[in-house]
């Protein structure tokens, strides 16, 4: 990390400036300097313009240069063209200015060498002023406690500020800035914070100076990519230490490196998946769309860490009620049934036409008694096995979010438990849809399913705090030395089992054959039923190219099997026929950034068309390797579907780590490992086949 994340003591000045000059003010209506000082009104400091051609603007008094202010300005907004940006900063150095934002455009992202090159001398300069630099090509920051719209985005004046609980962070400060307009239907943002160029700040460092702001209760993190991948995993930590959480968006998700791939593993890892990874490693709360970002900013500023990890719904539509109870079962959500004393409560003031069961359906009776909505909130949230409440809101109606929320809102911070509104009304901004966005307790879902995903963000980010600093063991002693061939690029089943079981990976047993007798030889000593497979290290997807023919019961199959496989050029494996099991894929891929990508995948061949996979940074001990099965959907085959037998857990959490292990050791040697099948059966997991691909200088 070529340093370490800038803080509130190194930003301060740049982003919470009691003083602001602004050069570039003008006469020209609509320029950037001009909507600057417009954005400026409200602001709760000193505003300095800086323009030597005139005495006065706009009805303020005009300095001809920094140099002439009355004292060292805090911030500094240059809304210069790209000509005049350097000189301007340099002054900036001069008079000691905490920080400086550069609107001016055109530089590296042109692509142009001389470009470049102005770019890193803009950097030089700030670095040796000690000047804080956001930009150049930024819109600018907004810090709405302080009403300072240091940005040239126009109507800032009249975007709503209903108190700060979320700060936006993105590169692209436009996309903030469409974040932030969620205040004018009640969402409630602290900053907006984009970094353009990241020249000197990055976004890395405006979420760390958020993370110490006490207002700011969550993080909305818009990134396009990341230069040094270790300052995003810095910032993690220090999210989760400081339990301030940081709901990430990764733009640009384009996986171009895999038609290139060689293995199930490559085609599915990536570098979109690769950021997947790395945000859940580094403690990120992942945004799978950009419009989910801001629902769970917004849920996790009002959320409190979880009590229970049960989920009640209380809905006044059966219709409602079923359709919370299928999205839980969907997404695996726990919904246990009310206890004992809940359930009293709720069959005294539900009819009997509506039902006690969790999901509730308190019916439609509730508007001639509305004192019965809230007994049973009551209840369900009191109950101990809950640890949210959600109620649907199914019709926006005046008057009845007036006395419902208040009583929702304070039954949530009597009981230090969150509540969710799933807003069902297509009357999006209907009446009520503002209450229950401003409420600093009670959050508001568009969907039953983003709800529910939201819940489990929640409890599976609490559940990482907990783990923060227990390192988990290695399972493998690793290898010293060199393990892999000079001058190949594929290592085929032969040779990368060989490695394998050097990380004391089980793999199936094999003979080699030259010809179709040999085969035969090699069946009779290992025993029918057999598997036969072509050994060439550039057959990289048996199964496709015809190179693997299973379930052979006789010689007479077998010499028939190796006539057909012309791929194989009388180089043969036989292998013991294994029954039984689950088959899944176990792999990595290299990624240029963040090092070996873990896949763990049901299906075997089929999981590239079941894409239920789980990722994870390499190398994982136990412990995560099972955290990862569980979150694969066909997690309970493992444990045993209907009559199947159980697969031995411990044993395939332990081969998953070793591969894991095995990648990280020899990072700056492995492109690819593809580990498929490896199968899981109740005594063990072993490799059936394997493929290796090396990198090349």
């Amino acid at each position: 990390m070529s340093r370490p994340l800038y803080g509130r003591a190194e930003l301060e000045r740049l982003l919470a400036p009691r003083s602001i000059a602004i050069v570039g003010v003008s006469q020209k209506e609509g320029g950037f300097g001009n909507r600057t000082l417009a954005n400026m009104d409200a602001y709760r400091g000193e505003v300095f313009v800086v323009n030597p051609k005139y005495d006065s603007l706009n009805g303020r008094r005009c300095y001809p240069s920094l140099a002439a202010l009355p004292r060292s300005p805090d911030c500094v907004v240059i809304a210069l063209p790209r000509e005049a940006t350097e000189g301007a900063l340099r002054q900036c150095a001069e008079v000691k200015a905490g920080g400086a934002i550069l609107y001016a455009s055109g530089y590296g992202e042109t692509g142009k060498p001389e470009r470049q090159a102005e770019e890193e001398r803009l950097a030089a300069i700030a670095r040796e002023g000690n000047v804080r630099m956001l930009g150049p090509n930024c819109i600018g920051i907004a810090n709405n406690l302080l009403d300072a719209g240091a940005l040239f985005q126009s109507e800032y004046p009249s975007v709503r500020r209903p108190g700060g609980r979320i700060g936006i962070v993105s590169q692209s400060g436009a996309l903030g800035y469409s974040l932030a307009q969620g205040a004018m239907h009640g969402t409630a943002v602290t900053h907006v914070l984009a970094a353009g160029n990241s020249m000197d700040v990055d976004v890395c460092d405006l979420a760390s100076y958020l993370i110490e702001v006490p207002e700011c209760r969550a993080i909305a993190f818009l990134l396009e990519g990341a230069r040094e991948p270790r300052r995003l995993l810095a910032l993690g930590r220090k999210s989760l230490a400081a339990g301030k959480p940081i709901i990430a968006f990764k733009m640009g998700t384009g996986a171009g490196g895999a038609a290139a791939a060689k293995s199930h593993t490559g085609t599915l890892a990536g570098s979109a998946t690769a950021y997947r990874a790395a945000f859940r490693r580094g403690g990120f709360v992942s945004a799978a769309g950009f419009e989910e970002v801001m629902e769970l900013a917004a849920f996790f500023a009002k959320a409190p860490p979880p009590r229970a990890c049960g989920v009640a719904t209380m809905a006044t539509s059966g219709g409602a009620a079923v359709m919370a109870a299928d999205v839980a079962e969907d997404l695996g959500v726990p919904t246990p049934q009310p206890g004992e004393a809940a359930a009293q409560v709720l069959r005294a003031a539900i009819p009997d036409f509506g039902s006690v069961r969790n999901p509730c359906d308190i019916t439609g009776q509730v508007l001639n008694n509305p004192e019965s909505f809230q007994v049973c909130a009551a209840a369900m949230l009191s109950d101990p096995a809950y640890g949210v409440l959600i109620v649907p809101t199914v019709t926006s109606a005046t008057g009845l979010t007036g006395t419902r929320v208040p009583a929702l809102s304070a039954l949530a911070e009597k009981l230090g438990k969150p509540v969710c509104t799933v807003w069902l009304s297509d009357w999006r901004e209907g009446p009520g849809a503002e209450t229950y966005e401003m409420d600093p307790r009670v959050a508001r879902f568009g969907s039953m399913r983003s709800c529910f995903g939201a819940i489990l963000a929640w409890q599976e980010w609490h559940e990482l705090r907990a783990r923060v600093g227990q390192a988990e063991p290695r399972v493998s002693q690793g290898v010293v030395g060199n393990l892999f061939p000079d001058g190949k690029k594929f290592l085929g089943e032969r040779e990368a089992k060989t490695i394998l079981a050097k990380y004391g990976i089980d793999c199936v047993p094999e003979r080699h054959a030259g010809n179709a007798e040999e085969a035969v030889r090699a069946a009779a000593e290992i025993g029918y039923p057999v598997v036969l497979k072509a050994d060439s290290p550039e057959i990289t997807h048996k199964t496709e190219a015809g190179a693997v023919q299973l379930d052979l019961r006789d010689a007479q199959a077998l010499r028939a099997a190796c006539a057909a496989m012309t791929v194989a050029k009388d180089r043969f494996l036989v292998q013991p026929m294994l029954s039984g099991g689950v088959e899944l894929v176990v792999g990595t891929k290299r990624d240029p950034q963040f090092g070996p990508v873990l896949l763990v995948g049901l299906g075997g061949v089929l999981v590239e068309i079941m894409r239920d996979t789980a990722l994870s940074l390499a190398p994982v001990g136990k412990a995560e390797a099972m955290r990862m099965l569980r979150r694969l959907r066909g997690f309970r085959l493992l444990e045993g579907y209907r009559s199947a037998p159980a697969a031995d857990l411990d044993a395939l959490c332990e081969a998953i780590a070793r591969v894991s292990e095995l990648a990280a050791d020899f990072a700056d040697r492995i492109e690819e490992i593809d580990v498929n099948p490896l199968l899981a059966r109740p005594d063990g997991a072993t490799a059936l086949d394997a493929l290796i691909v090396l990198r090349q200088e």
